[in-house]
């Protein structure tokens, strides 16, 4: 292997050691082994291709100044799978079975751990989907559940930095009765078109409105969306968001901060009284946000007056970054330390 440099590298996939797998056959998960084969053989019925039986995660793992390697809320995760599961009908994917995965995965790549400091961190991707084969919508009665992982940096280049954002109106992520609570691939599919729209217009992103109305804030492509004023954290209540772990530990540590925070419905109108706002993901954890430009009724919203990110969100970021790199004290049970 050429040498990593750990400082400069993008959000990709790069090949590492070894993969885990667990299949799901006559009623019940097998032992997770580990295989250094990058390619899955299905079925060219399977449910998976056909149907959208298809959910993932995303996670990470950081190497701390004391060496020990850290994973952020793997609990969090192996519990919104099981909400995936349920919203596609694939087989409930049990707790046990997906935290044992995701360890033997990252122990199996333990040399692709950045080095405290590098800023990079070990994305660690859990993928479910259905592999037995069908013909007629009905949900699988064999199912594949793999674990890979791959070094990465920012996911937006721009690392913590304002960038600007854009409401396109002719585009929904999803239906506020559909599938926009669960983390499956069709939620993304939906959103590549009016991504890439975006991105060759100049912004890092979309930022959703409700399907129904047209009114109110949902999320951003990739991310959660907040916004910060009179020492309240706002972040919407919608029936078509993905509930963000990292949206819910932000929450818990501006409470810790002494903050209020509401989630609420928030009105589009709402952006011009926003002193900061920001998308949250694993991926970014914080992206702030520069701008907001509604491209079909001609308005702008400034976020950022000076094009630095605000306090408030500098504030968050730092600490939970501190946390997940042991450098504060885990208070609230996120982190799993490796042995």
């Amino acid at each position: 292997m050429s040498a990593i440099d750990w400082s400069n590298l993008s959000f990709g996939y790069m090949k590492t050691d070894y993969n885990v797998r667990s299949y799901y056959k006559d009623g019940k998960w097998g032992t997770p082994t580990e295989t250094t084969s990058e390619y899955i053989d299905i079925h060219m019925a399977a449910t998976c291709l056909h149907y959208g039986q298809e959910a993932f995660e995303g996670l990470k793992a950081f190497r701390g100044k004391d060496g020990k390697i850290r994973v952020f809320r793997m609990r969090d995760n192996a519990l919104r799978m099981q909400s995936s599961c349920h919203g596609i009908m694939m087989a409930e994917l049990p707790v046990e079975v997906f935290e044992e995965t995701v360890l033997k995965a990252i122990k199996l790549n333990e040399r692709f751990v950045p080095p405290y400091g590098s800023g990079a961190s070990l994305y660690i991707r859990p993928l479910l989907i259905g592999t037995g084969a069908q013909v007629g919508v009905k949900p699988a009665s064999e199912y594949l559940f793999v674990v890979f992982v791959t070094p990465v940096g920012p996911y937006f280049k721009e690392g913590f930095k304002p960038t600007p954002v854009a409401i396109l109106r002719g585009y929904d992520r999803a239906a506020p009765l559909g599938t926009g609570t669960i983390k499956i691939g069709g939620n993304y599919a939906a959103s590549l078109v009016a991504g890439d729209k975006a991105h060759k217009m100049g912004y890092s992103a979309v930022l959703y409105l409700d399907a129904k109305e047209k009114k109110y804030l949902d999320e951003c492509g990739p991310a959660n969306f907040f916004g910060i004023k009179n020492n309240t954290y706002i972040t919407p209540a919608s029936s078509s968001i993905l509930p963000s772990i990292t949206n819910k530990s932000l929450i818990q540590l501006a409470e810790d901060l002494g903050m209020k925070v509401e989630r609420r419905p928030v009105a589009e109108e709402e952006l011009a009284t926003f002193e900061e706002a920001g998308q949250v993901g694993t991926a970014a954890v914080i992206s702030p946000i520069l701008r907001v430009d509604d491209i079909d009724e001609n308005k702008s919203y400034v976020i950022s007056k000076d094009g630095n990110a605000g306090p408030v969100s500098t504030k968050l970021y730092n600490k939970l970054r501190a946390i997940q790199l042991g450098d504060e004290p885990d208070t609230h049970g996120w982190v799993t330390i490796l042995d």
